[in-house]
């Protein structure tokens, strides 16, 4: 079942405050096209709007916002609060943009230095060089996107919890359910994936595609999803991978994303035992540096905790099978746009803030074999964190 987005209404106050902390001087959003639906949630415009011509919107750290928007298309701003200036040609418009920021120097936008954080990275170079020769410093919004779409509420906080205790039941009897019909005659990967979809839709939860059942090499491809035409039969001696996530059927609600690791009627290899206790430590690491991290009100960005858990994977001299991020941030939408934990495929600066939820999951895959993956989620509150459902301790004997 495919979840719904999220729509948020404009926090201008919140955002006023926080660009003052930050000491910034106003946060310029801009869009074309559609090009970034950051600015759309952030500004609780939506995703309805049809957008052909170019529009500014400047919140300045004190004062009133101002719009710019073209003439043929006046009303695209009308919702938000602040005054209205209007533009034909791009002489005019770059005149307009200058207006629009007098008195602010240091300018936050969804830009992101040499693309480093390309998740926020969303306003063309151009822009971005039209807005320097302004004279103002174009500084990169990434803090202020994670404060404003992967900070949750109480309420939000409460749904991931509930998710989890349905989703952690859901996938015990589906290891159950495996055993079962292996001693039985045999099952296959779809098979099992249609098992916890219909499991998950009596518990009334929603995800985007998924969930993912390997078996034997397919667990070594980390983004691989079976389907009917390509599903593999399990059998008894087989190793599993089950990746599962989802979350209540609202539209803020927050998701809860787990991977576990099993093999059937049999014992663990002592290479698929070493592998494994390798992955689970780092996990642990990159757990446990987060924590240490809360508990002592230190500051932590989400570079930090994936160079735990790749620190103590590249002493084992296993570095290169770990080939991707160590975790994701986790909201209404199952890849959030907070701090992830990953100093590989980006070097993430954002700060893991208060009241978000990410994953912490390394993984080793090596292909043509097998992989391991032991996914946990953590919710981080102001004075703590804490891994919020069950922690797989050993693989799974099904």
């Amino acid at each position: 079942m495919t979840a719904t987005a999220n729509t948020k209404e404009l926090d201008l106050t919140a955002i006023q405050q926080t660009l003052r902390e930050q000491k910034i001087d106003g946060w310029l959003f801009y869009d074309h096209h559609y090009r970034d639906p950051l600015a759309y949630r952030i500004l609780g415009l939506g995703e309805g709007l049809h957008v052909t011509r170019r529009w500014f919107y400047f919140i300045p750290a004190e004062g009133e916002p101002k719009k710019l928007v073209h003439r043929i298309e006046s009303g695209r701003l009308d919702t938000l609060p602040g005054s209205k200036s209007e533009y034909s040609s791009w002489q005019e418009l770059e005149g307009q943009v200058g207006v629009l920021t007098s008195g602010a120097t240091r300018i936050a936008m969804q830009y992101s230095p040499r693309n480093a954080i390309m998740y926020v990275s969303m306003v063309d170079a151009g822009t971005v060089e039209m807005v320097r020769a302004l004279g103002k410093e174009v500084v990169s919004s990434a803090d202020l996107v994670s404060r404003f779409e992967a900070v949750l509420n109480d309420d939000q906080i409460a749904t991931h919890y509930v998710a989890q205790q349905k989703i952690d039941a859901v996938l015990e009897a589906g290891w159950q359910e495996i055993g079962r019909r292996v001693r039985s005659g045999g099952t296959h990967e779809f098979a099992m994936v249609e098992f916890l979809s219909e499991a998950m839709g009596r518990e009334g939860l929603v995800w985007e595609h998924g969930p993912n059942v390997s078996v034997g090499a397919n667990s070594a491809d980390s983004h691989y999803e079976p389907t009917a035409a390509s599903s593999k039969p399990m059998r008894k001696g087989d190793f599993v991978l089950i990746d599962i996530w989802g979350k209540l059927n609202r539209p803020d609600a927050c998701y809860y994303d787990i991977t576990w690791t099993g093999v059937v009627d049999r014992e663990p290899t002592e290479r698929e035992r070493m592998i494994f206790e390798t992955v689970r430590d780092a996990r642990n690491a990159a757990i446990k540096v987060v924590r240490d991290a809360f508990a002592a009100g230190t500051p932590i960005a989400g570079w930090q905790a994936d160079d735990a858990a790749r620190g103590l994977i590249a002493k084992a001299g296993l570095a290169e099978w770990f080939t991707h991020r160590t975790g994701h941030n986790i909201g209404p939408v199952l890849h959030g746009n907070g701090a992830n934990l990953d100093n590989l495929e980006t070097h993430d600066e954002r700060l893991i803030l208060p009241k978000t939820c990410f994953s912490v999951e390394p993984g080793l895959y090596f292909p043509g074999e097998f992989g391991v993956r032991s996914e946990v989620d953590m919710m981080a509150m102001p004075e703590r964190a804490e891994v919020t459902g069950r922690v797989q301790t050993e693989l799974v004997r099904i």
